[in-house]
């Protein structure tokens, strides 16, 4: 008698393909490597914020110990440009309508 071995049966009915074998000059995969996020930016109206906004887009080329620095930078960019809003001169408060008297 002899005995025929049978191969696995995936739940499809294929039989599942064998991996390649290993090859020592094939690059390797370096999951820390630079990859695009692809991440839409839109644009908010205001140029300092844009502009922190599109600097994102250089971490995107950064391996991922780089991107500290790139996010660092946009947060204080970012800080910045909402001090300055808060430093702008806005309307004078409107005079009392009445006379206080002590």
């Amino acid at each position: 008698m002899s005995e025929s071995v049978s191969e696995p049966v995936s739940e499809a009915g294929t039989v599942p393909e064998a991996a390649p074998p290993y090859d020592p000059a094939a690059p390797a995969h370096d999951p820390a490597a630079p990859a695009p996020l692809n991440v839409p930016r839109t644009p908010t109206g205001n140029a300092e914020v844009d502009a922190q906004l599109d600097r994102l887009a250089d971490a995107d080329h950064l391996a991922t110990d780089g991107h500290l620095e790139v996010y660092e930078d946009v947060h204080r960019g970012l800080r910045d440009a909402l001090t300055a809003l808060d430093a702008r001169p806005g309307p004078s408060a409107p005079a009392p309508s009445y006379q206080h008297r002590s």
